[in-house]
């Protein structure tokens, strides 16, 4: 139960994985990036930048030279692209594997893409190149899975992933954020 913890030992936060990635982005386009570039692309303002470049550059993640112009160390371009790439891994298994489109796709992979381990991502990675490959076993594969029954019954005991309760009907039957606080303020 202790796995909660991690979230706070993860190298960055999700804020400052957008402004890495903000920045390597705009050094492969423009070949710079200044904080007001960053601000631009991320739809936020100047001041918010320059508050969390502060503690980037403090950790040796970005750098910034005289002429105000950002760079990325060594580790903070290898969080940029670790942190791209789990995005493009988790993006494609969301749509490509599991149907899901992709305009939620992009929007959970950016609530994730900073939190999955590389080593999940790896294991997606090779799920995404065995289920993807072509062939016969990607054919079959396909088939199976968009056949395959959704529902489950909403009966644990019959189904191979849930043990004491319908992971479905917990996973389908949310009530939305705006109608509990209505309800809480009755």
């Amino acid at each position: 139960m202790d796995s909660w913890k991690e979230f706070d030992q993860n190298p960055i936060s999700h804020s400052a994985a957008h402004h890495i990635v903000a920045i390597a982005e705009l050094l492969e386009e423009y070949g710079y990036a200044r904080v007001s570039d960053v601000a631009r692309l991320l739809e936020i303002t100047r001041g918010s930048v320059s508050v969390t470049l502060k503690g980037l550059k403090q950790r040796g993640l970005v750098t910034e030279d005289e002429r105000r112009f950002l760079g990325l160390s060594e580790i903070g371009n290898a969080i940029a692209q670790s942190v791209r790439a789990r995005k493009v891994v988790m993006k494609k298994l969301f749509e490509d594997v599991l149907g899901v489109d992709a305009e939620r796709a992009d929007r959970d992979t950016c609530k994730i893409e900073h939190l999955v381990s590389p080593s999940s991502a790896l294991h997606a990675l090779h799920f995404l190149r065995y289920a993807l490959e072509g062939g016969a076993a990607q054919q079959a594969f396909s088939d199976a899975f968009g056949s395959f029954q959704k529902e489950c019954g909403g009966e644990p005991a019959a189904c191979c992933t849930c043990d004491d309760v319908c992971l479905q009907a917990r996973l389908t039957n949310l009530p939305r954020i705006e109608d509990s606080a209505e309800s809480d303020a009755k």
